[in-house]
């Protein structure tokens, strides 16, 4: 572990912090998607109601969940290679992945004109962003 009061200990803390948070946001999320199929298909089936969107939840929140889990696989995997040998790649393609993700959200939200709901996904989206930008070094 490098010296954490450097530059590169700095580095290395905030690429395993942002991870760990990626983590802990997609994996959350894409279970709760998985374990209440069913009242999350209701909710958003009311939500898209009168959207262009309405006919295609169920494959939506299919592809959403898909891109959470994957999203948050991959950053807590890429957590644990950071902790032990270093290596950020895992973690930088599951922050990708992430920011694909709270994309497609913000997609929907505005769709189902919740702009409200999609303001929500801003800081998100940020946070994603700069894990790239952190995970790339």
């Amino acid at each position: 572990m490098p010296n954490l009061h450097s530059s590169d200990g700095a580095t290395y803390l905030l690429q395993v912090l942002v991870s760990a948070f990626l983590a802990i946001l997609f994996v959350q999320s894409g279970i709760d998607k998985i374990v209440d199929r069913r009242g999350n298909l209701e909710w958003l089936k009311g939500h898209f109601a009168k959207s262009p969107l309405a006919g295609i939840v169920p494959l939506m929140v299919t592809a959403i969940t898909i891109l959470e889990i994957g999203a948050g696989m991959l950053s807590a995997i890429g957590c644990g290679l950071i902790i032990f040998s270093r290596n950020s790649t895992l973690a930088f393609y599951g922050a990708i992945v992430s920011a694909i993700s709270i994309i497609a959200l913000f997609f929907g939200q505005r769709m189902a004109k919740d702009y409200a709901g999609a303001a929500i996904l801003v800081p998100y989206f940020l946070l994603a962003l700069i894990a790239i930008y952190l995970l790339a070094r």
